[in-house]
């Protein structure tokens, strides 16, 4: 009998992974930055506006390094790229870049805020854009990977949040193009798009824990699984998808909405 040739064993641990997560100060980016950081990446970069939320967040792992910056700028991405070769210097590699930082804003056709809109489109897009210009020299090449965090928005009719899902449109086509752009480097490029997540997002913008509470149990009424999302749900996929063992997967938006999506396709 002869002995049947084995595949090759994986390394006892992973080698040092570098990460940058932005919005990470609360919801989806903090979950995701303390999932990595818990999944042993050596260093994970977390970036927002507000130094007392970051420093928050920082207190939770040592591998956590707050920056407080508007990455929505020139200056923001520039803050980001220093922080980088703080840890690496010259020459640092990022490893994984999560794009999550985003706003919100609701208005009808004809009374949109213009100026709410400029805001909004600064953050969601050409945010994304600024920052990537600046780190994509310095990701991990091949091997790197960018995560998109969308939205369901992104893909269906949004009356009242039309702008907002406009951006999210404009993030599915980044995910997917910029996908075809990096594959020849190695770089992966992929998306989910959480539908009803509670975070404390709803109570800044002035919401009661009350009103939140029935805006929440109003959304898993309307979800065929009967059940909402929590930031955890969303970050392990995220984690998931920027794994070396996702290698051969680019280009794709992961919808995550306890089958809301189904329905609207069944109403089309």
């Amino acid at each position: 009998m002869t002995d049947q040739p084995q595949p090759p064993s994986s390394p006892a641990s992973p080698a040092p992974r570098y990460v940058v997560v932005t919005g990470g100060a609360t919801g989806i980016g903090r979950a995701t930055a303390l999932d990595f950081a818990r999944q042993g990446a050596a260093g994970v970069i977390v970036t927002g506006r507000r130094k007392d939320k970051l420093d928050e967040v920082a207190a939770l792992h040592p591998a956590l390094v707050p920056v407080c910056a508007d990455v929505s700028t020139q200056e923001g991405a520039d803050a980001v790229a220093e922080a980088v070769e703080a840890w690496g210097g010259t020459g640092a590699t990022v490893d994984v870049l999560v794009h999550n930082a985003g706003v919100h804003t609701i208005g009808a056709v004809g009374s949109i805020n213009p100026e709410a809109a400029r805001e909004l489109f600064a953050i969601n897009v050409l945010g994304t854009i600024i920052l990537t210009n600046r780190l994509l020299p310095s990701l991990t090449a091949p091997g790197g990977s960018i995560v998109f965090v969308t939205s369901p928005a992104g893909h269906n009719p949004t009356p009242m949040a039309s702008v907002y899902a406009a951006s999210k449109a404009a993030v599915d086509t980044f995910t997917r193009s910029w996908a075809l752009e990096l594959a020849p480097r190695g770089i992966r490029v992929n998306a989910v798009a959480p539908g009803w997540v509670r975070t404390e997002v709803y109570e800044s913008h002035g919401m009661t824990t009350e009103q939140v509470d029935e805006l929440f149990q109003q959304a898993a009424a309307n979800v065929p699984m009967g059940v909402t999302g929590v930031p955890e749900d969303v970050s392990r996929w995220i984690t998931l998808l920027a794994a070396p063992g996702s290698a051969w997967m680019t280009g794709q938006i992961l919808t995550m909405d306890g089958g809301a999506d189904l329905v609207r396709a069944r109403q089309v």
